[in-house]
């Protein structure tokens, strides 16, 4: 009876696994976020603590699943629709290095040491800072770099309806300039805009 259960327990989370995963998208197979991956550990925590435990049973494992399950789905949706908790949940991402020049205080901000960064860019064969255009730590903790006489990376001006001003610092932007070229091509409401990226001097909306 003891390994019917805990066969029966391993199956339910293998199936609770399975539904997140088909309703929330593939993108919990490679998170790309501290909550994606906070939110696997969770469910690998709860199914490991409770398929050996038999003081647990069948229908108060399910009702954890079930809890487990809704917050998921809750996060998902209030990031989705709510951009401060978006920012809050998963932050945003920091330019650490800009023109040569270290940013000590977001270094501090986001917990990085001198050393952490300097193993980081050797580790994408860069050996001075001073090599370095712009260098911006993502929210799922990797460095992206851009390098002196490079052309600028392809980031989003705008995603989900959201200026990113990092981006616009990069290209030496400010916003006036981004709301002015959307009037341009007649868009006045920038929530409107699913995704709009800057190429070769030109903005390319998708709305």
């Amino acid at each position: 009876m003891f390994y019917f259960d805990v066969a029966l327990k391993l199956l339910l989370g293998f199936l609770a696994l399975i539904l997140v995963i088909n309703l929330t998208g593939k993108g919990n197979l490679a998170p790309a976020s501290a909550s994606d991956q906070v939110q696997n550990y969770v469910l690998g925590g709860i199914v490991g603590g409770v398929i050996y435990n038999p003081d647990i049973t069948i229908p108060e494992f399910m009702l954890i699943l079930v809890i487990w399950f809704m917050l998921v789905l809750s996060l998902r949706w209030l990031k989705k629709h709510n951009n401060l908790v978006k920012r809050w949940v998963d932050g945003k991402p920091v330019l650490l290095v800009s023109k040569g020049q270290i940013d000590v205080k977001a270094m501090k901000q986001v917990d990085l040491s001198a050393h952490d960064l300097s193993f980081k860019l050797r580790m994408q064969g860069i050996y001075t800072i001073k090599d370095v255009k712009q260098a911006i730590l993502e929210q799922d903790g990797q460095i992206i770099v851009t390098l002196l006489g490079e052309k600028n990376p392809k980031y989003p001006l705008i995603t989900d309806g959201v200026i990113q001003q990092t981006t616009l610092e990069m290209i030496d932007k400010d916003e006036n300039w981004l709301l002015d070229e959307l009037k341009s091509q007649g868009i006045e409401d920038v929530s409107k805009i699913f995704l709009a990226e800057y190429n070769d001097g030109q903005i390319i909306v998708t709305k």
